[in-house]
């Protein structure tokens, strides 16, 4: 059975992430990187929204795990961004 904080961080997480699809279709960027770099954000975002003050449940527990692999796949996206943009040489 979901919570109300549980049913609201889903809500919010869903609204941003199909939010974040329709401005980057609107936009003409629509691309698996943006689209995570937008997710993580909102999943940050509403992490931090709907965090509770005096106890902390343990599905929030587990979400660190979840933020902590997101974090890691992004700084992929950013290394190979940067392969891509300088030259050998500096690197």
């Amino acid at each position: 059975m979901l919570t109300r904080r549980r049913r609201l961080f889903l809500n919010g997480q869903l609204a941003w992430m199909l939010s974040a699809i329709v401005v980057l279709a609107l936009f003409d960027a629509l691309s698996l990187e943006l689209f995570f770099l937008l997710s993580l954000i909102g999943l940050l975002i509403v992490t931090e929204l709907t965090a509770p003050v005096n106890v902390t449940p343990e599905w929030r527990r587990r979400l660190r795990w979840v933020v902590l692999a997101g974090l890691a796949v992004f700084g992929y996206i950013v290394v190979r961004w940067l392969v891509g943009v300088f030259p050998w040489e500096l690197l």
